[in-house]
Parts: structure tokens; sequence; C-alpha cells
């Protein structure tokens, strides 16, 4: 489109038109020329000669004519646009005037649309802000582009995907592409950290960090100092950092709390920091849990011998890419592996820490955006035929100003500012009804979701409802616009008439409108449809155990108990007959860890192999005590489950799930056959169902258990149960019957077991949910938008109704002729939308679980409901034009 063309398309919409810079000049001239002229005339009136008269002339000018002309062109184009500017802004002002006049007089109207509206866009910026969180605003650290997550690319288990400490000091030694490498202690598990205050013990979560932890992060101390090389030291002087929410919460903000002592885990441990409120660690790599403290973590030969243990963040200096710090890794690796045979599998890979923090959550959250993008949409073909209507009712009006000298610019311009009044007002409800949306969300717990608490209304978010705003009042007022009538009064008013169809062209446009909603609404219920399926398939997932009114309390032995295998076998024995003694206990058994949380694997093998390195095959290990797979309801498949008898004096025995059965004994049954495991050789006395102890969506992969009395000190132990009634009041009796034994267990915590399955399906229903609510919103748009249509085409077919009932026509053939015409909207929409979900579908495949992108359920589910809402839209309208009294029609005409 050239230049000329985009000047005559605006001064079509302003009352004077948009002069170019050459005219103005021109005028200048102009103005300069006749300046000259009349200063000649007078000069030679008073006797000059006319060249003495010119001269002259010239000589009162002061500066040359050139620059003369040069001020004047300024002059005139300053003064140009400010007489354009003040004429826009009083045009703009009187439109906004009868604007808000219309409106008011119009008010029910003016509430529906700004409701509508502001519906849409408050979903629109909702879902935005948690984009914004997840995806857009930066870690909340220093210089996040450059921090990298650094895996072992060794398999699926946490133990791995973490790195050995001998890895991790040989990269910071040898590597020529970080400023710095850190890392944390993976296998923390939650309320891990026993503190004694004012006699009563609370259990709380702590996580043990590399000396520089913070210092790469970038995270500055809110108060205190950071970790010392001594306290960082095997055995080193015991100290901590508190989370902000910590020391606000449990100490009220005290600001004398850095060098006070606390009692952990039953020793004096000194407070050396408090951390800033900017820092919530849980939020970025744990989500869905908060961490209270941290401990540093001692990088030695003694925490070397655990294996792999260390989630690795590295900081990229500013001239290297990933891809080069990869290759760089890749040649460490092999070489750490050539000089340290022993060690653990050790291939580090680098990625971006947010591609780590947010990846799994991405294409989630762009089905979402691109949701509220059809939503908008759909919200504004609504508008657009709201408007459509309100303006035949209106084409009175309009002739008039016609007639009294306005130019269609002015009219569409009037009715395009009406557009935007309506627009604005909805975006300010959108931001009220936005503001509580992310407070709602930000406040949610138990939601393994990333910078989930970082949820707001921020600037960008503002400047995001500002454009929606605008946007939306443009795209839904051009139509209704545009049908405005500029010239010809005498058809306009014709068109007013009570008969009128409203004209071929404005049917439709309306009707177009009405089948792009419901296209757009097949697209929403579908990818609706499809994920609350998989959402359903999920939950209907065998996980391998029962979650109902189970539930576990942290039972960790003290120091006298784990001192030797003896004391902490008897502390095992007495826990458990304590528990099952306790009235509505139905089972009770201890582990080291619960389903669908930490997990770590062991190399295992089968005796029939020979344990030839090559071979070993990793898999998950759980440390259990008989009961335990009766209060979980873990299926024994074959052999028995664990006995007290299973001690340390009894041959070492060990149970396997099926997956590992099949694994190592193909075809044969595993009971009775030798393994070894944990570097002791074991017999498999039992084979159990599968259990899904990394997520619902996740295959089970090879697991065994081992007899915790035949593992010696232990000093992480969950009592799990099984009660008969609420969870809560069995937990509140054990821990009475287990006082003489454990003194120091907490008062009121517990863990749920159904609250873990929730959280860990909740990023799957947190999309479900919030699609469900996005589908349902464009239903009751299309149905409204059906109806309107096919209400106002009643409305202006009143005179034809009464004609065809005067000859005969029957109520039930009318209403069927209107269900019909309103049934064919709706097909052809339905027809446009299958085309367009079916191709939308196939882009969810990495979203789906176990249900594939063209579900003929789904579907046919929203082809269904679709029909039902097109029939009900329709037959409301059918019904009212069947009760039309014939004369009554006949004499309105």
């Amino acid at each position: 489109m050239r230049i000329h063309d985009i000047r005559a398309g605006v001064s079509r919409l302003v009352r004077l038109p948009l002069r170019t810079r050459a005219q103005i000049d021109a005028d200048a001239d102009a103005e300069l020329a006749s300046f000259l002229t009349e200063r000649v005339d007078y000069l030679v009136e008073r006797g000059m000669s006319p060249s003495e008269a010119r001269e002259e002339a010239f000589k009162r000018l002061g500066p040359s004519v050139r620059e003369a002309s040069v001020l004047l062109h300024h002059s005139a184009r300053h003064r140009e646009r400010r007489m354009n500017m003040r004429d826009l802004f009083d045009d703009f002002t009187q439109d906004l005037r009868y604007a808000l006049r219309t409106l008011r007089r119009d008010a029910r109207f003016a509430i529906f649309a700004i409701a509508i509206v502001g519906l849409g866009i408050g979903a629109s910026v909702t879902v935005f802000s948690v984009a914004n969180a997840m995806l857009i605003r930066p870690l909340p650290f220093a210089a996040p582009n450059r921090l990298v997550w650094m895996p072992n690319d060794g398999g699926e288990g946490l133990s791995e995907q973490t790195l050995q400490v001998n890895g991790v000091l040989y990269m910071s030694a040898n590597n020529k592409s970080f400023d710095a490498i850190t890392g944390y202690f993976a296998f923390s598990s939650p309320n891990d950290v026993r503190l004694l205050e004012n006699k009563e013990t609370v259990r709380l979560n702590g996580l043990p960090v590399m000396q520089n932890f913070f210092d790469v992060l970038g995270v500055k101390l809110l108060m205190g100092r950071g970790f010392s090389a001594q306290e960082s030291a095997w055995n080193g002087p015991k100290a901590v950092m508190l989370s902000f929410t910590t020391w606000k919460r449990r100490y009220n903000s005290d600001r004398s709390i850095i060098g006070r002592s606390l009692i952990l885990e039953g020793a004096p441990t000194t407070v050396v920091g408090v951390l800033p409120a900017s820092f919530d660690f849980g939020a970025v790599f744990v989500p869905g849990r908060h961490i209270d403290f941290f401990t540093p973590f001692p990088m030695t030969a003694e925490t070397n011998g655990w294996g792999n243990t260390l989630s690795v963040i590295g900081r990229l200096k500013s001239d290297v890419e990933i891809a080069a710090a990869n290759a760089e890794l890749k040649v460490l690796g092999a070489r750490m592996l050539a000089e340290s045979p022993r060690m653990n599998t050790f291939k580090p890979i680098v990625m971006s820490l947010r591609e780590h923090v947010s990846g799994s959550v991405r294409s989630a959250l762009i089905v979402l955006a691109l949701s509220v993008g059809v939503v908008m949409l759909i919200v504004c073909a609504n508008l657009s035929n709201l408007l459509l209507a309100r303006a035949t009712t209106r084409q009175k009006e309009m002739a008039v100003r016609v007639a009294l000298g306005a130019g269609r610019r002015r009219l569409v311009r009037q009715m395009l500012t009406e557009s935007l009044v309506l627009s604005v007002c909805g975006a300010a409800l959108g931001l009220l009804l936005a503001v509580g949306g992310t407070r709602v969300i930000a406040g949610l717990t138990g939601m393994n979701l990333p910078m989930l608490a970082d949820v707001r209304i921020d600037g960008f978010a503002l400047i995001v409802a500002a454009v929606l705003a605008i946007v939306a009042g443009l795209a839904f007022g051009l139509v209704p616009a545009l049908q405005v009538p500029s010239t010809a009064v005498h058809g306009a008013l014709k068109e007013s008439g009570r008969s009128s169809t409203g004209g071929n062209r404005g049917k439709v446009v309306r009707s177009s409108l009405v089948v792009s909603e419901i296209a757009l609404a097949c697209m929403l219920l579908v990818a609706a449809g499809l994920l609350t399926r998989s959402f359903l398939k999920v939950l209907d997932v065998d996980m391998g155990f029962k979650a109902e009114r189970v539930a576990s309390i942290r039972v960790d032995p003290d120091e006298i108990q784990r001192s030797s295998q003896p004391k902490f076998v008897a502390y095992v024995d007495e826990v458990l007959r304590l528990s099952r003694e306790t009235p509505n206990v139905q089972a009770a058994g201890l582990t080291d860890g619960l389903p669908l949380g930490g997990n770590r694997s062991w190399g295992v093998n089968s005796r029939e192999s020979g344990y030839p390195q090559s071979e070993w095959r990793g898999a998950f290990v759980h440390i259990i005590s008989d009961g335990y797979l009766a209060a979980m309801q873990i299926p024994v498949k074959s052999g028995r489950d664990f006995t007290a008898h299973d001690d340390p004096k009894s041959e070492k025995v060990i149970i396997i799930n099926e997956s590992l059965a099949h694994l190592l004994w193909p075809g044969t049954d595993a009971v009775g056959h030798y393994m070894r495991a944990g570097g002791d050789e074991r017999k498999v006395i039992g084979v159990v169902a599968d259990v899904h102890h990394v997520a619902l969506e996740q295959k089970s992969g090879n697991e065994f258990y081992m007899p915790i009395r035949q593992t010696g000190d232990f000093s992480s132990v969950d009592l799990v149960f099984r009660a008969r009634v609420t969870t809560g009041s069995v937990a509140a009796a054990i821990r009475t019957a287990l006082k003489p034994i454990a003194p120091g267990l907490p008062g009121s915590q517990i863990t749920v077991l159904q609250d873990k399955v929730d959280t860990s399906v909740s990023p799957r229903r947190f999309m479900t949910v919030l699609l469900a609510g996005f589908s349902g919103f464009a239903l009751l748009l299309a149905l409204l938008g059906i109806y309107g249509v096919i209400s106002y085409t009643v409305n202006q077919r009143t005179q034809e109704i009464g004609v065809r009932m005067a000859l005969g026509a029957t109520a039930n053939q009318l209403q069927a002729r209107i269900l019909r015409e309103t049934l064919s909207l709706a097909v052809v929409g339905m027809a446009i939308g299958t085309v367009a979900s079916w191709a939308l579908a196939r882009t969810l495949g990495s979203l789906l679980f176990g249900v594939s992108a063209t579900d003929p359920i789904t579907f046919a589910g929203m082809l269904v409901v679709l029909t039902i809402v097109a029939t009900i839209s329709g037959y409301l309208p059918a019904r009212r034009a069947a009760r039309i009294d014939p004369m009554n029609a006949l004499r309105g005409s």
C-alpha cells in the first residue's frame, strides 16, 4: 500500500483532510510572496521606484529570502500540527461524550457487552500472567541467561540424573567454559529435619547446598553471611541459613536471629544468614515444596561414597555458548572415567536453566494461550453480532444525522468510538477479574508447577490488557461500523422499517459471524475434551497401590536408637507393635520413602548371569518393613511378604516387582533365585505388582524392596498406616502410643498419600480446569450468538410470518422452518470447526495420555454438545414466532 493511500484512508476518519508537507510549504511560500508584493506596492505608492521598493522590502525581511522561507515553512508546519491535534481532540471528546450518552440510554446492552469483554480480557490477562511468570519473566537470579542445568545423562531415575561429588570437583577444576559450578543435595525428603523449640518438636524442610551455591546464583543475602569453608567441611561447625518465609513466620522477622543457636536434629546449629524474599528455591527447583532452611553440603570423600547425589548448576562465561560447554564436558567426562574406572557413570550435559525449570509446562501454556486467543475471537464475533443488531435499530438515528450533513467517515468514527468505550470499560473489569484470578492461582498449594507463587499483574500485563482493549474494540466494532449508511437518506429510512430484513448483506455478515463462533467453539471443545479424557485416563491408571485412607508419619530414630543394629531393630519392632495396636489401624509398616516422591536406583544383576559389570541394570530401591505392602495394598503376585524374622541373623532376602522379574528371569518364576543388590547377594522371596513410584504417567520400571531390619542404620524412616477411619484422628492416636519410645515426634505433621497423588497430577488438572472453563464460556457465547441472530431474524420477519400463518402455515411448520435455519448455520460451523479441530488436535500429542489426537468419542461428543446448544438457542425464538398473532403482525406492517 502506498503512502498517499494510507493518508487518504486516515483523512476519511477525521474532519479535515491531512495535508502533505509540500502543500503546507507551498502555502507558506505563497504567503511570503504575498507579503513581498504588498510591501513593494506600498513603497511604490510612497514614491519609490519598483527596483528600489523591491530592494527595501528584502531589507525589511532581515535574513535572506531563503532563510525567511525556511523559518516560515517551519512555523507553518508547527501551526498545522497544532490545528490538526486540536481538531482531532475536539472531535474525539465530542464523539466520546455522545458515545457515553448513547450507551447510558441503552444501559442493559452496555452492561452485557462490558461483562462479555471483561470476562474475555480477564481470562486473557490471567493466562498471560501465568505464562509470564513461568516462561517470560527472567528467573530471580543475577544474569539468569548464563545459568545452566547440568544433569547426568544416565537414565530416568534421580540417581542416574545426578552427579557424584568427585565428578563435580573434577569439572570445577578442569573446565574452561564456566565461571563457577555449584549444586545441592538432590535426595533431601520432605519434613526431614527436626527442630526442637520451646520443648516442642516440629519438622521442617531442609536442603544441603554447596558452599558457593548462592554466590553462583547471584542471590544477595538479606542479612548475615554465607557458609564458611570450616562449616562446609565434614563434621564441621553446624550452620544454617533461613528462608525469608521461615524467618518471617517462625521468628517474627527478628533481625537479631543472626548468631542465635537452634536445636536441629538434637545439635546446636548457628543461624548465619537470612535469604531475601525474592529467592524461593522450591518454586524454581522443586515446585510444590517449600524449603525452610539451608545447610552446607560437604564436598568430601565421605559424601563422595554416597554415590550420585548432587543436582548441579553452572554459570557460563559470558563468551561461551551451551553447545561449546556441552562439547567440553563430553571430553571431560570421558577423561574422568578413564582416570577413575570405578567411578559411577559420568556423562554431564548442559541445558538452559530456564528450559529445565519451565520446559515441561511450555507446551501446556502455549495451548492455553491459543485457547485464550480463540475465546477473544469468539468474544469479538459475538459483540459484532450484537452491535450489528443494535445498528439496525438505530438506522433512523443515523439517517437523520446523514440528512443533517454527517458524512460516512463521521458515522464510522462514532461507531468505533462506542465500541472502544465498551472495550476499555470491559478491560477495566477484566483487570479486576485478573487481579483476583492471579491471586487465587498464586495462593494455590500442593501444585507441581514452577514459579506459581510469582504469578501477578505487572506492568507487562497492564500493557497486554491495554493492547487487547484497543484491538478488541476495533475488531468487534469495525464490521458494524462499516454497515452504517453514508448517503441515500431515503434508502436508510426505508431499511429501518418494521418489515425490513435488514438487507441481504447484513444477514450474510451476521450468519458468517455465528458460523465463525461455532467453528471456534468446536476447536476449544475438542481440545478440552481430549485433555479431560487424558486426565481421566491418568486417574484411572493402576498405580499398584491404594491411596485411600493411607498416611505417613516421620518416625526417625534418635542417635541412640540407630547407634547399633540391635538397637535399631528393637526400635523398628516396637514402633510396629505400638502402631498396630492403635485402634482403627488396619495395617502399618515402615519405609524410607513414599511413592511419587524422591527416588534412587542401584545396580542389580542375577546369579545366573555371573554378575558381569557390563550387564548390571538400574532399579529403584525401597527399604521397607513387614506390613508396608499390606498398608499400601501392593499385591504380592508370588512368594511372600517380609516378616519380623527377616532380620540380621537370617538369610538376606529381597522382593522384586514384575518388571524386574521379567527382565532377569523371563518366562520363569523369580522366587527362589538369587540376585545381587547393594553389594550383597540376596534370595528373591516374592514378586509384587509394579508401582508407579515416579509419576502416574510414567512406567514403573524396575524396582526391588529390601527388609529394613537387614539394612542397618537408617535416619529417614516413615511409618505408613492404613486407617479404618479418618487418617488425622488415627495419626494423633499413633503419636500418643509412640510417645514412650519417640517423645520427639511432631505434634501434627502427617503426609496424606492421596495429597501426593493429587500433587503429581496437578499440572494436568490445572490446565484441564482452565481449558474446560474457556470451553464453557465459548459455548455460552455461541449459544447467545445463535440466539441473537435467530431472534433478530424473527423480529425482522414478523410480517412475513404473519402472512404465512394467514395463508395456512401451522405453528409446528414455522418452528421447524426456523430450527432448520438454525441448524444449517450450526452444521456449517461444525463442519469447518471439525476440520480445524482435527488439525489442532494433532499438535496436542505431547499433552495427551491414553487418548489419540483423533479420538472419536471426543469429536462425537463435541458434535452432540454443539447440536444441543444450537437446538436450544434456536428453539426459543422459533417458539416465540409460532405464537405471533397474524392479524397483529399484518397491522404492524
